[in-house]
């Protein structure tokens, strides 16, 4: 196992993590979504261990992280590290210093594929060029794990699609593994195959990509159809001015088929448990 963390708990004055056990298993792209506030980026410090866990384990590599594995680990978050009056060049330079296993031809050649200018200075560069370097510094240490905290967040749907191939092709020795925490829920439709699933610092569900798709079914009513409708199907729902947005049991779908109107998406099941009610 690549990760693992075993009853983890964390406190703060007004939110906490509570009992949080995951696992991502070598050669997985396991999304971790959830909203804003949810503890996604609490969780993924405490894996790091640049936050304090107030109780539990973390194992990276079947081994007590405690900072001592940084060349196995790739990590991008949501803001950018980089000094921004260097260069790729510059960001090669130092890398060589830092990670005893970096790889300038590797790094060098993402900066070919992905048109990033070697000269220009980081301030400069696009969104998209930027984040694209980041990643590329991550995977140019030969990491068996990446951590990311938001990674394609502000990029438009091109620049994301190239950095969701750059985690396909770093998973596809079945040893490497990648834990991506994102509240763009479509990118994980694509390449996830196990999706955490984390609210107000619980998990509410962990399971592969496929047995979600195959689980759950959000249905539509009308106001009329919603009170005759069997309350026993409901997992949560959500009233609207004009209908009802119904979480179902996928085993119900072929009783309920008519009342199904679009593609069930994970940011449909995650709206109706946050937003939902219970019966």
């Amino acid at each position: 196992m690549n990760i693992e963390v075993e009853n983890l708990c964390k406190k703060f004055e007004d939110f906490s993590l509570e009992d949080i056990s995951i696992k991502v298993p070598k050669g997985k792209i396991v999304g971790l979504i959830g909203e804003n506030g949810a503890g996604k980026t609490t969780l993924i410090k405490c894996i790091l261990d640049v936050m304090h866990k107030d109780s539990g384990k973390v194992l990276l590599f079947d081994k007590d992280y405690k900072g001592k594995l940084k060349e196995d680990i790739g990590c991008v978050f949501d803001d950018s590290f980089m000094n921004q009056t260097f260069n790729v060049k510059d960001i090669d330079l130092i890398m060589r210093n830092i990670y005893k296993n970096w790889s300038s031809k590797k790094f060098f050649k993402f900066m070919k594929d992905y048109d990033i200018p070697l000269k220009k200075e980081i301030k400069k560069l696009s969104t998209g060029m930027l984040k694209k370097l980041e990643i590329a510094v991550a995977l140019s240490h030969n990491p068996k794990v990446l951590i990311l905290d938001e990674p394609t967040s502000g990029l438009d749907p091109i620049i994301r699609s190239e950095i969701l191939d750059m985690f396909q092709n770093f998973v596809e020795n079945k040893e490497n593994s990648v834990l991506l925490s994102t509240h763009i829920t479509s990118d994980l439709e694509h390449i996830a195959d196990d999706v955490i699933f984390i609210s107000k610092g619980k998990i509410i569900f962990d399971k592969p990509l496929k047995d979600i798709k195959e689980q759950y079914t959000v249905i539509e009513l009308t106001h009329d159809e919603f009170a005759k409708f069997d309350k026993k199907a409901i997992i949560k729902y959500k009233k609207n001015r004009l209908d009802y947005q119904v979480l179902i049991a996928k085993k119900d779908k072929n009783k309920y088929t008519k009342y199904i109107k679009n593609i069930t998406t994970l940011d449909d099941i995650m709206l109706l448990y946050i937003k939902g009610e219970d019966v």
